[in-house]
């Protein structure tokens, strides 16, 4: 290893903590969660209204909660129920997705996170 490796190395260590802030760091609270289905359509609700919605999909009908400004899937026609698993959203920028079933669920608001998914 040579003292220009040794320098990147150590450059990018002292950079990563902003990066972190700066990307990761300062997600909110969601305000709105965007519902995205290729059979019936996007639809856009409040998080502050307490829910309980039975989307259509492309092999039936996702069930999604929305309580105390948060949003999650409850049950899904899908094998893996990844979406099922993903739990609870309630930050900016966070994402669940029924990929078989063609729906998916955002939490939009001022800050949304970076991330791979919206890169």
């Amino acid at each position: 290893m040579t003292l220009g490796d040794k320098i990147v190395i150590a450059l990018a260590l002292l950079f990563l903590p902003y990066l972190y802030v700066t990307f990761w760091g300062n997600s909110s609270q969601g305000e709105v969660v965007q519902i995205r289905s290729a059979s019936s359509g996007d639809l856009s609700l409040p998080l502050d209204q307490n829910k309980r919605l039975e989307i259509e999909g492309a092999l039936g009908n996702s069930i999604i909660e929305i309580k105390h400004r948060q949003v999650r899937f409850i049950d899904s026609p899908c094998q893996g129920k990844q979406c099922v698993l993903t739990g609870w959203l309630d930050k900016d920028g966070e994402l669940a997705a029924c990929l078989p079933n063609g729906v998916t669920v955002q939490i939009i608001g001022r800050n949304n996170r970076f991330d791979a998914v919206n890169f």
